[in-house]
């Protein structure tokens, strides 16, 4: 059974906003010295599963399927990074303590773990026009999430 169009863009949504997010959060982190904490980490995972998935709807059917779990991987994502943003605008507290990235970078091990950069979770890194990285998230994983499962549903309607 063939996919209709708007099943065919929901899977190519479902792997192309994932991978991208995660390739803007990675030149963030090794071009631009953003390092990520711990709710960071948290968002980045679901977007890896999120791929995963996608992928299998591209060589495993049902292929309506596995693109829908990728988009509920993808709001996942997003809720995660809503709660971020509001532990960064002061909203409500964080349940987390603040995150160091230790990198071998030659030397000793100690050395490493001292000189670590310190990222705090209730301090956003970066932002534009006042949404830090992680409400970016939010937004762009959202209305993704929402669109792809939208698109999958179309095809119910008819």
């Amino acid at each position: 059974m063939s996919l209709s169009p708007s099943s065919r863009l929901a899977r190519v949504l479902a792997i192309a906003v994932p991978a991208l997010l995660l390739g803007g959060a990675y030149v963030s982190q090794y071009g631009f010295g953003l390092y990520p904490c711990e709710m960071c980490w948290w968002q980045r995972w679901p977007h890896f599963a999120a791929v995963g998935l996608a992928l299998l709807a591209f060589i495993a059917p049902p292929q309506r399927f596995w693109t829908g779990l990728a988009a509920i991987a993808i709001l996942v994502s997003g809720g995660i990074g809503l709660f971020h943003a509001g532990v960064e605008y002061g909203w409500w507290e964080g349940i987390t303590s603040c995150a160091a990235t230790v990198t071998s970078g030659g030397g000793s091990a100690l050395d490493n773990i001292m000189n670590a950069p310190l990222t705090r979770c209730d301090e956003p890194a970066w932002t534009l026009f006042g949404i830090s990285l992680a409400g970016y998230n939010f937004l762009i994983s959202t209305a993704a999430g929402i669109a792809i499962l939208a698109l999958l549903g179309k095809d119910r309607r008819v």
